[in-house]
């Protein structure tokens, strides 16, 4: 088994005791989940003030905090999709 290999079996394994507390449908609607309108103004707003380098500290923080959470989300929806793909 090469590394890939190995660290994509940790992670499936890792996530494995999430995944269990949900049921096919709800592993699918997680797969299937669309963000919010309201909040991609938001963080449009926010991408545009940090590119022209001008984020207070608190809207730093929160810009940070929101693609902290949308990397979370991002990673758990493929893995979602992965279990629908593998009949899990």
């Amino acid at each position: 088994m090469s590394t890939i290999d190995d660290s994509q079996s940790a992670f499936h394994r890792g996530t494995a005791p999430l995944f269990a507390l949900l049921s096919a449908e709800q592993t699918r609607q997680l797969a299937e989940l669309q963000g919010d309108p309201a909040l991609a103004d938001r963080l449009a707003e926010l991408a545009e003030k940090a590119t022209e380098g001008e984020l207070s500290e608190t809207d730093r923080a929160e810009y940070e905090a929101y693609i902290e959470a949308n990397n979370l989300l991002t990673v758990l929806q493929a893995e979602a999709r992965f279990r629908l793909t593998q009949g899990g």
